[in-house]
């Protein structure tokens, strides 16, 4: 519901203004209805402090207006962050040293897998491939995410900035965010038509991002997070 105050002047402009200042906005963001009009005063009423009221409501598109420009305001932060804390090269050396010397013994006790490290600006990515790389999955990526985490505590080695790591196995990443990606879709449509909130089951960060991202754009529904770690969960909301 759009926010309305009433304000009071001796004339409808000077009220308008204080209802302005006391909203913080400018005239083009809300819609006046003018309650009480100077012009309408009667014979009885010529001696009273002339008073008119004016009822100020922020427009519809406002709140959006004011809702975007701090997600935009939150990207921006995060953005700024994650370039603070990117690695120099000599770091990004560092961390593939790390990861090569526990992956070399890893993999040697692994049938036919072959590992790959790569990165960019954001992530260290590490692929596993192979014979035997689809056993360490597990139910829905637990087993993968848990390698994750290890292969995490191993990549901060020695490292001062916040190293982050994405392990993906047999492409499960690629293949679990387009499962993701229709979930959301899927439970945007039941949001929609009963009006109700769901909440999906607990998920890791980089899933959740997936839902986040997927419905960010969305005219008809919202979705945030509740709980904690590791039993953290996407909430879908009709806004």
């Amino acid at each position: 519901m759009s926010k309305s105050i009433i304000a009071e002047g001796k004339t409808s402009t000077e009220a308008i203004e204080k209802g302005l200042k006391e909203l913080k906005v400018s005239k083009d963001k809300v819609e006046i209805k003018i309650l009480e009009n100077e012009d309408k005063r009667s014979f009885f009423s010529i001696l009273t402090p002339r008073v008119v009221k004016v009822e100020l409501t922020l427009k519809e598109n406002h709140g959006k207006e004011k809702e975007t420009k701090q997600v935009e305001e939150r990207k921006e932060h995060i953005k700024q962050s994650d370039k603070n804390n990117s690695l120099n090269e000599e770091e990004k050396a560092k961390v593939k040293e790390n990861l090569t010397s526990f992956l070399n013994e890893f993999t040697a006790n692994l049938s036919n897998v072959q590992y790959e490290i790569s990165s960019d600006d954001e992530y260290i990515y590490i692929t596993l491939n192979g014979e035997d790389a689809g056993r360490l999955i597990g139910y829905r990526g637990e087993t993968l995410n848990s390698l994750q985490t290890i292969l995490s505590s191993i990549a901060n080695k020695n490292i001062e900035k916040k190293v982050h790591i994405i392990l993906d196995i047999e492409n499960y990443r690629e293949k679990r965010k387009v499962a993701l990606e229709e979930l959301a879709d899927k439970l945007t449509r039941t949001v929609i038509r009963t009006g109700k909130q769901v909440t999906l089951e607990p998920m890791s960060a980089y899933e959740r991002k997936i839902i986040h991202n997927r419905l960010q754009s969305s005219q008809r529904v919202k979705t945030f997070s509740i709980g904690e770690e590791p039993y953290r969960k996407v909430v879908i909301s009709k806004k």
